[in-house]
């Protein structure tokens, strides 16, 4: 928790300081990147550089990390760090980093604020910052040691065993460790980071769920192509070059959206691409012969654009209570309800714990109802793909 001293410091200026943050985070990245370019070509996503999302992040995560240490200070918001300790593994982020990072954070603080950071101020913030950092350091330290790696040292060789076009702009990879070995354990739900070297030098890194269940010999992630200004630069990377035979580097197994054990009930509710995480669910679910009560959501454009959907009536009619609920954009002859997905219809049982996984106003949206007939805020989980712009807007 905050000392005594800070406290009283960070509440009187956490508005200035939350107001600036966007200009703060703008020239703290310029600083670290002009002083470290290696970090913008081979760890940070240049996309989301480019859109400004992980300026958005990052102003995000440390606005509400200031504010939770005010609102609870017996209490640390373990939810968000450990969001962000799984992402910064699945990278292989090492605690020297926060030191690179803290240095040119408070250089870009002082440049924004001017005299406002008087001596108090910047220690009060520098607690803030200490905090924040040595809590996602612990919980990285343990993360590395679940996965047996050292700190950082998350890649390994992985051959493409297998290349499937799913839709037009989704293909899944079947990999296996190119020198042999065993594949790692993971939980259904976790993803990988797949890195590859782009033909101007850079390594670019992303994440992506693995859509299978654990416990076999291959993994399989599923790939959408990113189209806009700026594309994806790894998944067009991956689906115009990425071939049977071909080796790509993919970290170990990370991410907190995992299978819950038990037999309560589940609600998985996801939009596109957003599948992925929840087949490998339903995967172990009916590999294991679960009787769990599973309500199974899924909204997308129309069937074409629907990538893995036979398997997934297929995994829910392998379930004994498992109902699944579709709702297309465009149905057409498809079977699907029109328009977007509407939980408040559906017959969840009591005590039922949900998952969520796609774009964010489908997250906002699916929350906002579960939240409305009475489904705790507790109960409710939910994975983004991308920088998570949702920190902070939570109630």
């Amino acid at each position: 928790m905050l000392s005594e001293q800070a406290v009283p410091v960070v509440r009187a200026t956490l508005p200035a300081v939350g107001g600036a943050l966007d200009r703060i985070t703008e020239r703290f990245y310029g600083r670290l990147f002009a002083a470290h370019p290696e970090l913008l070509r081979d760890l940070f996503n240049r996309g989301n550089q480019a859109n400004g999302e992980q300026r958005q992040a990052l102003a995000g995560s440390i606005a509400a990390f200031a504010t939770a240490l005010l609102e609870h200070p017996d209490r640390r918001p373990d939810a968000m760090l450990a969001r962000i300790a799984h992402k910064h593994a699945s990278l292989g982020v090492t605690s020297e980093q926060y030191k690179v990072v803290h240095e040119h954070l408070f250089a870009a603080i002082v440049e924004v604020l001017g005299e406002a950071v008087t001596p108090e101020v910047a220690r009060a913030w520098d607690e803030v910052y200490w905090l924040m950092a040595n809590a996602l350091i612990a919980v990285e330290a343990r993360l590395y040691q679940e996965a047996g790696v050292a700190e950082g040292q998350v890649w390994r060789s992985m051959e493409i065993a297998e290349r499937r076009e799913e839709t037009a702009d989704t293909v899944s990879f079947v990999l296996h460790p190119a020198d042999g070995s065993p594949t790692a354990s993971f939980r259904p739900g976790q993803y990988v980071s797949v890195r590859v070297a782009l033909p101007d030098g850079a390594r670019q890194i992303r994440q992506y769920s693995l859509s299978s269940a654990p416990g076999r010999p291959q993994w399989r992630i599923t790939v959408k192509r990113v189209d806009g200004d700026p594309a994806g630069e790894v998944s067009s990377w991956l689906h115009a070059q990425a071939r049977e035979g071909d080796v790509v580097e993919v970290s170990a197994p990370f991410g907190d959206l995992v299978l819950p054990k038990g037999d309560g009930p589940l609600l998985l509710a996801s939009a596109g691409i957003g599948s992925t995480p929840m087949l490998a669910m339903l995967d172990h679910l009916a590999a294991t012969g679960s009787t769990r009560p599973v309500v199974v959501v899924h909204a997308d454009r129309a069937p074409g654009t629907h990538a893995h959907a036979a398997e997934l009536r297929r995994l829910v009619d392998a379930l004994p209570q498992g109902t699944l609920h579709l709702w297309y954009e465009e149905p057409g002859d498809s079977g699907a309800r029109p328009g977007r997905a509407d939980v408040t219809a559906l017959d969840l049982p009591a005590g039922t714990t949900a998952y969520l996984c796609g774009p964010l106003p489908f997250l906002r949206a699916v929350r906002g109802d579960l939240l409305g007939r009475g489904t705790a805020a507790a109960d409710i989980h939910y994975e983004v793909f991308g920088p998570d712009l949702w920190l902070g807007t939570e109630s």
